[in-house]
């Protein structure tokens, strides 16, 4: 009895989904359109009444809602709808193509047969693997409302992936995010493919997902709050034109928030533009641009507006038909908000494609829809030059990443032109360090062959093989490059110590004491930089003991009695001279570090123009401090040797300094003043400004400026000491 009221239940709750279909699909098929549609249910519900999803659902479950997302938030129709019902049944054979055709007709059974082409994507064969993402998108030959049906396909697994094991759910998400959410995006899927980003975030980060869905939930109402002033001088302003329109304050999303805090390397407080206003006008066709732009034109009138980050894609649309007004404005308290300015034409198109273009055109029939796929077909071969994003027949989904496998089928990403040591260092540095060569799909190949997309790569190795300099020429990682040039380091110091001992043990012999001034003077007379070239090259015999020998022995009697014994670090680069300077002994420096081993110290950040010096460190260069730095009386002090003498060297392109810069003041709107001064200036832009207000009507601000000279900088500090209610506006060293 039980099981008889188990099985009405569940007989209920599928046909409460069907319903749900039926009002998803509206007046979009019809009369014998939805008639078929019942008919491939039907089939579907019978090939399927035994299988279960991972939740225990039924797994016609997941047939609907596929087909829910293709109609619903793509816009396909009845074909596209009966295969998403019976793709499963076909790939499974319970139902054949012949009856799909005789039953449907031949372009539903040729959808089917796209679908099932693609369908073991993600076998843990990893050759099949590999195959299959060319097959995916070879399949666009046919019909690229395959893609549409399995872009619909992935999102609904994705949204149900909580129930399956981790090792699957993180594989899933590695797929859906090179390869679906890009081709969402291509397709002017927006909303899809920002929702795949954030679901495959959710299984590949978990703990800055979640932290990220905390953050935000935490300073919602403050949003709300803010949102709310933002937008009440526009209403005004829109309803006084008597236009009618809707205005959303939209979170970004979770994974594009990420990015921001991973590209600019800030925590998530430090993130100031998290969401975006968007304003749909509900405009009559002829009407929309000259709407538009006057909303613009209200919005930039109140709100400053930063030029830099104007986008028009109504004059002139995005190749998959977006079109939209964006700009990014000083609202208030200084915050910069970005403002989207559309139709509901436009905002349909931007949430669905060209499916919702075509039917603002006017045509309604899914025979249009052949017009619609060659257009997208268009898109899909025909690179764009901004983002290209796919080369249809090559996987080339990013022009600047390859996507590979190993040889059990686990995918890894690389920048553009990788070679086979990058994969190599990858996967291990001991690889990489003994890598001889390697098999590509079966093939031999070298240790500079360049990736391609879906290559199956194994590594062959030999102990007698090990990093080479010239290895820094062709490889392409930050971690190929990080462990070659640590190995070779590592070799230089021990070559260094081998060295160092031959040489104090013939001074020994030749009974002449080691001191800083004979070290100094020696590297300086044989022409060398640092100590850890000269030793090296004494060990590898560069240098010969009875150059050296031939050099003390030229030395004048004064010289000798200056000789004092003392240990010398093995380290140091050159030191400051203790003679009258001559242009020659200076250490001359730009912006551009090239071609000589400094840096900008971070406890001061030095700007042209600045009194400074070099200090010379052990392990990273020689950094570069104000005179007035905090550490500098201290690094004088202790290690005057290590100092060395630098000037600015003259320059007529144009340079670029990070400088902090702390302002105090007390009233409303000065920050908005502040960045209005900043951003209209062609020589300063602004990186990141940071309020701290805990009275009211009084803040202190930091400002993080890039600046070209002190010169300039300084020229800033006086336009922002002269707006009104600003107390103070200096310096700041980090």
């Amino acid at each position: 009895m039980a099981s008889v009221y188990s099985e009405e239940r569940e007989k209920r709750r599928i046909k409460k989904r069907y319903k749900e279909l039926l009002l998803s699909i509206g007046d979009r098929v019809d009369a014998d359109g939805k008639e078929q549609i019942r008919e491939a249910f039907e089939l579907a519900v019978e090939a399927h009444k035994d299988r279960r999803r991972e939740s225990g659902d039924p797994f016609i479950f997941h047939l609907i809602s596929v087909a829910q997302i293709v109609v619903g938030e793509i816009g396909l129709g009845r074909r596209s709808i009966i295969a998403a019902l019976l793709h499963e049944a076909v790939r499974g054979k319970q139902i054949s193509l012949d009856m799909i055709q005789q039953k449907f007709g031949k372009s539903v059974s040729d959808l089917l047969t796209g679908l099932v082409k693609i369908a073991e994507l993600g076998n843990n064969d990893n050759k099949i693997q590999a195959d299959n993402f060319r097959n995916l998108l070879l399949s666009l030959s046919d019909d690229v409302r395959v893609i549409l049906i399995k872009i619909a396909d992935r999102l609904d697994l994705m949204r149900s992936m909580s129930y399956i094991d981790a090792e699957k759910q993180v594989r899933k998400s590695l797929e859906t995010f090179y390869l679906y959410a890009p081709l969402a995006h291509r397709l002017g899927l927006y909303n899809i493919k920002s929702e795949m980003e954030d679901l495959s975030m959710k299984y590949t980060e978990p703990d800055a997902y979640k932290m990220i869905i905390k953050k935000l939930s935490d300073t919602k109402a403050k949003r709300d709050k803010f949102i709310k002033q933002f937008i009440e001088p526009i209403k005004v302003q829109l309803k006084k034109q008597d236009y009618k329109f809707e205005i959303k304050g939209r979170t970004k999303s979770i994974y594009s928030i990420w990015k921001k805090m991973q590209k600019q390397n800030v925590p998530f407080e430090e993130v100031y533009d998290l969401f975006a206003i968007r304003i749909i006008l509900f405009s009559d066709l002829d009407k929309e641009k000259s709407e538009c732009w006057n909303t613009y034109s209200m919005i930039t009138d109140k709100y400053q507006p930063n030029p830099k980050r104007m986008r028009d894609w109504i004059s002139v649309p995005k190749t998959n038909g977006y079109e939209s007004l964006h700009t990014t404005v000083v609202g208030p308290d200084g915050r910069w908000v970005e403002v989207q300015i559309r139709t509901d034409r436009m905002n349909e198109v931007a949430e669905k494609g060209f499916a919702a273009h075509w039917k603002y055109k006017g045509i309604k029939s899914e025979q249009s829809l052949d017009d619609w796929l060659l257009k997208i077909r268009d898109i899909l071969e025909t690179p764009e030059q901004s983002e290209n994003v796919i080369d249809s027949f090559k996987m080339n989904l990013y022009n600047k990443e390859v996507f590979v496998f190993t040889p059990n089928g686990d995918l890894k990403k690389f920048p553009h032109g990788s070679c086979l040591l990058d994969f190599a260092y990858d996967i291990h540095s001991d690889l990489g360090d003994t890598c001889i060569g390697g098999k590509i799909n079966g093939k031999n190949i070298t240790i500079k062959y360049v990736l391609q997309n879906g290559d199956i790569i194994s590594v062959n190795t030999s102990k007698k093989q090990f990093p080479k300099p010239d290895w820094l020429g062709f490889v392409k990682t930050t971690k190929a490059k990080a462990r070659v040039k640590q190995y070779l380091k590592e070799v230089k110091l021990k070559d260094a110590d081998d060295g160092k001992e031959m040489l104090v043990r013939r001074l020994k012999n030749w009974k002449v004491p080691m001191s800083d001034k004979l070290f100094f003077d020696m590297i300086k007379a044989f022409k060398y930089k640092n100590a850890l070239d000269f030793y090296s090259d004494i060990a590898k015999e560069k240098i010969s003991l009875q150059d050296v020998k031939t050099y003390i022995n030229s030395l004048t009697p004064k010289d000798d009695k200056v000789v004092k014994a003392e240990v010398v670090e093995n380290h140091v680069v050159q030191p400051q001279s203790t003679t009258t300077s001559t242009s020659s002994d200076f250490l001359e420096i730009d912006n551009k570090l090239v071609n000589v081993d400094y840096k900008f110290a971070r406890c001061c950040n030095p700007v042209m123009g600045d009194r400074v010096f070099g200090f010379i460190t052990i392990g990273d260069g020689i950094k570069i401090h104000r005179d007035d730095c905090p550490n500098a009386l201290q690094l004088k002090k202790s290690y005057p040797y290590r100092i060395v003498e630098v000037k600015w060297k003259d320059t007529d392109e144009q340079t670029s300094f990070l400088v902090n810069v702390k302002i105090l003041g007390s009233g409303s709107g000065i920050m908005s003043s502040v960045t209005d001064i900043i951003t209209k200036d062609p020589k300063v832009s602004m990186r990141a400004f940071f309020i701290d207000s805990d009275t009211v009507g009084e803040f202190a601000g930091r400002i993080q400026i890039n600046v070209s000279d002190l010169k300039h900088l300084d020229y800033i500090l006086r336009k922002i000491l002269s707006v009104k209610g600003v107390i103070k506006a200096s310096r700041m060293n980090s």
